[in-house]
């Protein structure tokens, strides 16, 4: 469901909204999912979407957390983003729009992918 910037400001922090609705970035290493373990899902936190498993998750030392696929039937979207001199791929939740991170191909086996994704665009929901 796609809400208007009001309502969004009045569900998320200060930092989600910034992130997800105006496609910042959190600081790396600051966020509640670069070092987290847990067994089971990442859905999108402005609509609850599901969009990585823990399966796919792996430490790429970049301080956010990292993914090497979607998880299976996730409704992401990726863009081309020259938004700071150079050409990356801007990763958003189709569902509602939100900025969720990029993606880059320099991952593990069997991708090479990985999702480099922003904590406060996520929200982990435990098996």
């Amino acid at each position: 469901m796609m809400r208007n910037d009001a309502e969004y400001k009045a569900r998320l922090s200060p930092l989600a909204f910034h992130v997800t609705r105006e496609a910042g970035t959190e600081r790396p290493f600051s966020g509640e999912y670069w070092n987290h373990h847990g067994s089971g899902s990442y859905a999108c936190i402005c609509c609850g979407s599901p969009l990585f498993d823990s399966a796919a998750k792996f430490d790429s030392g970049t301080g956010w957390p990292s993914f090497g696929r979607p998880a299976e039937g996730a409704k992401i979207e990726e863009r081309v983003d020259r938004s700071i001199f150079m050409k990356r791929v801007e990763v958003r939740c189709q569902t509602c729009d939100a900025h969720l991170g990029h993606v880059f191909d320099d991952g593990p086996a069997p991708t090479g992918l990985r999702y480099c994704i922003n904590s406060v665009a996520l929200e982990f929901k435990p098996r």
